[in-house]
Parts: structure tokens; sequence; C-alpha cells
């Protein structure tokens, strides 16, 4: 099946005040790799510009949202668990 549900979108953000954030989609699992490495603080990202926003360390803004970060390079989002290649042994 080839729809909605097995296609990540091109920018997806963790914060819900975000016009990018999508909770059916983050209750997926979604991982990115981001230059082949893989990356656990990823706030928001966006494959066509090829960007991601990490969190800098523990400093939160004024509003108390983490500071973040703008990262460029290759972006590669997946959902977790769905490794093709790894076998279920």
């Amino acid at each position: 099946m080839t729809d909605k549900n097995d296609t990540l979108p091109d920018r997806l953000s963790l914060n819900p005040k975000s016009e990018f954030f999508d909770m059916e989609t983050l209750e997926k699992g979604v991982g990115i790799k981001f230059n082949g490495a893989e990356k656990t603080n990823v706030e928001e990202y966006c494959v066509s510009e090829g960007w991601i926003r990490v969190a800098a360390g523990r400093s939160l803004d004024r509003f108390g949202n983490p500071m973040t970060v703008k990262l460029s390079g290759k972006v590669e989002p997946y959902i977790k668990g769905d490794d093709a290649g790894s076998p279920e042994d």
C-alpha cells in the first residue's frame, strides 16, 4: 500500500504550535538521518530545503521553548521499525 500512511511529509515539526506539526505522523515514530548519521535531537526538518533544527544544549528562549540551531545537509526521514534490510531474528 503506497498511500499517505506510507509517506513522510517534506517538512515536520515537534512543536504543537507549528503549522508543520502532525501528531499522527509523529506517533508512527519518525527517525532522521542527517548526512548519513542518525540524529535523535531533531526539533524540525525540511527535506526539500535540506536542513534540520536541533536543540542547542539545554538553553531555553523567553517562551520556554528550546533554543535551536539550523544545520544544512542531506536529510533522510524514515519511520522507525520500518527497516526492510535488517533481519527480524
